[in-house]
């Protein structure tokens, strides 16, 4: 399926959802229905790897249960297609009229990002995510997810949860229903997840693109992997101030093991 974004219909949108996007709470977000059409994202649903396929990340620890897949081999066009027009100019422009950020650029590589899938009894413990892509030593700056949950009941759950920065809730609740999408600020403390282990019926499961856009550095920026709500909270100590950086939190061996396989 052909598809290409309208750059004019984007500057609109941008328009209209500005304000609203600085002003959200608990951090700068915006949920767009309707973004992307419908039967393009049915394309890419009806062509979604099934979990016993080869390709998908398997994750599954007290922290996180979910899948992701990256390697574009492993898509059908659909997906590709797609991918590549949200990494194109168009989106970018528009993400970067959107969000006031300046000199925006997207991750052909899809570093964390791509296709993820959550599996009944699947979880994702709320967290603030890695700031500095590996490859490119840019900063992250923003997530997009886009969800393709076709008769999604509230309770089988799944909804992305976003906390303010001292994770004391309650959070916003953003359910994962088709065609929506999700745009937030990615800051030390822009925690999100859905914690909840999913309660869908065997057979469904919860299907949803991933894409982060960077930019360069900004000065004074202390670098992170993904930071979980417990590593969070011991951070912050017992005096409860959010703002303490992960590094108090983590060993310094530790600390300069994680450098150094991030520049390598």
């Amino acid at each position: 399926m052909t598809y290409f974004l309208d750059p004019d219909a984007l500057a609109s949108r941008a328009s209209c959802e500005r304000e609203r996007y600085a002003a959200a709470v608990p951090f700068p977000h915006a949920v767009l229905d309707d973004l992307i059409p419908g039967d393009v994202l049915q394309a890419v649903l009806d062509e979604f790897p099934p979990p016993d396929e080869d390709g998908w990340w398997r994750f599954d620890d007290v922290k996180e249960r979910k899948l992701a897949l990256h390697d574009r081999s492993r898509m059908g066009p659909a997906s590709r297609r797609l991918f590549d027009e949200l990494n194109s100019a168009p989106m970018v422009d528009f993400l970067g009229q959107l969000t006031g950020i300046t000199g925006l650029v997207p991750d052909p590589h899809l570093y964390g990002g791509g296709l993820h899938l959550i599996l009944p009894g699947g979880f994702l413990e709320v967290h603030a995510d890695f700031n500095r892509h590996p490859l490119t030593g840019l900063q992250r700056r923003l997530n997009l997810l886009i969800y393709l949950n076709r008769d999604w009941s509230e309770s089988y759950g799944g909804a992305l949860e976003l906390w303010d920065a001292g994770m004391a809730g309650p959070p916003v609740v953003v359910p994962p229903v088709f065609g929506r999408c999700v745009l937030f600020a990615t800051t030390d403390t822009s925690f999100h997840g859905h914690p909840h282990p999913l309660a869908c019926p065997p057979g469904m499961a919860r299907r949803s693109l991933a894409l982060y856009y960077y930019s360069l550095p900004e000065e004074q920026t202390e670098w992170h992997n993904t930071v979980f709500r417990g590593e969070a909270e011991a951070a912050a100590g017992s005096n409860g101030d959010p703002e303490r950086s992960w590094r108090d939190a983590v060993p310094g061996p530790l600390r300069t093991a994680a450098r150094r396989l991030l520049r390598r």
